[in-house]
């Protein structure tokens, strides 16, 4: 704020909570069941001494997955223009709030409008 305002530009900041955007429609009974499966194998390996681990579905069978892999080779960032960010916010039903911007050296970029 105090580059902005050394410029005489008015700032305001928003912080939008994202555990409100995590899911903006109701659950249906399938997401219910596999949440449900998800929480009781997360339990499941907890009581058994796993530790740094995630539970997911590979192969159509609960597996735990050590959080270093799920990691190590996923991508830091994704692209709000993308295949994912789209299937995202068609399958929340959320507003697709990217926006393309075009900067003044002529160069498209992309940012997220509040």
């Amino acid at each position: 704020t105090a580059h902005m305002k050394a410029k005489g530009k008015p700032v305001t900041i928003k912080y939008v909570d994202p555990s409100y955007m995590i899911r903006s429609v109701p659950a249906n009974a399938s997401d219910a069941i596999y949440c449900l499966l998800l929480a009781q194998n997360a339990v499941h390996g907890a009581m058994a001494g796993y530790t740094a681990f995630s539970v997911g579905m590979a192969n159509n069978r609960l597996v735990y997955i050590p959080i270093n892999a799920l990691v190590k080779n996923s991508p830091r960032m994704m692209d709000p223009m993308g295949r994912t960010w789209e299937r995202v916010v068609s399958v929340t039903g959320q507003p697709n709030t990217a926006v393309k911007v075009k900067n003044a050296s002529g160069a498209v970029s992309t940012r997220t409008a509040i």
